[in-house]
């Protein structure tokens, strides 16, 4: 009978949580449509948000981050929504940023390259998955990454590969060995409420704490969380 009870007393707290996430995603709905609105080149973009793809905050977040502080280099992990979003900016925009997008799946490529453009200043490197030790767990990474990343970027977005259980998308990791402290930076990572991409902040603040590279961040919750890195210039990156 104990058990019964405290069986239904989590199940009761999962769907508590489960209902305040869902509202906290549909006030995230709001602030991001009211943001665009009047951008006629956004409002008429299709796009497919939740799910595999990015939530209404990670959008809210991308849209205030490429209006406000127009990065002049972009590096993606994972071709998807959030490129559509970041083609349609640079189009119409930022006709002047660089954009390098790592996919692992020439399939979904060619899927995507059939149904909408990208920007011609857009490189789309094909990076196959191979698994990879960090700390005794097995974790997705884009193979030859080394070769294809030649340089520091202004926005890392995070969204690829698909999840590891520990230390997931954890290539950042290597990618940021690039940046020092005359560097401006923001990282966008999702996903943040899973305990891989936990391991992996974890470790990109370590290491730019190590490194003596000052950084703000900010936490942004709807059903998924999304977390903000930035270099020392961007100190209001948490109030966005």
């Amino acid at each position: 009978m104990i058990k019964r009870i405290k069986a239904l007393i989590q199940e009761n707290r999962i769907s508590h949580k489960n209902t305040r996430l869902l509202l906290q995603e549909q006030n995230w709905a709001h602030v991001f449509h009211d943001s665009i609105r009047g951008v006629d080149y956004l409002e008429n973009l299709p796009l497919n948000i939740g799910r595999y793809a990015g939530g209404y905050a990670f959008f809210y977040l991308l849209h205030r981050i490429l209006r406000d502080h127009k990065p002049k280099s972009i590096l993606e992990f994972g071709l998807g929504e959030s490129s559509k979003f970041v083609s349609t900016y640079i189009n119409n925009y930022l006709p002047q940023t660089t954009y390098l997008i790592i996919e692992h799946n020439q399939e979904w490529l060619d899927v995507f390259n059939s149904q909408f453009q990208l920007p011609v200043t857009t490189q789309v490197a094909i990076c196959p998955l191979i698994l990879k030790d960090v700390k005794g767990y097995e974790s997705n990474h884009y193979q030859n990454l080394k070769t294809v990343i030649s340089q520091p970027y202004n926005l890392y977005i995070i969204d690829g590969p698909n999840g590891s259980e520990r230390y997931s998308r954890y290539d950042i990791i290597e990618t940021i060995l690039r940046l020092g402290k005359s560097d401006d930076f923001i990282i966008l990572l999702d996903d943040c409420n899973r305990k891989g991409e936990q391991d992996t902040l974890k470790d990109i603040l370590k290491y730019f704490k190590t490194e003596n590279i000052k950084v703000h961040y900010g936490t942004y919750q709807g059903q998924k969380t999304v977390v903000v890195i930035a270099s020392a210039k961007y100190q209001f990156i948490n109030s966005m």
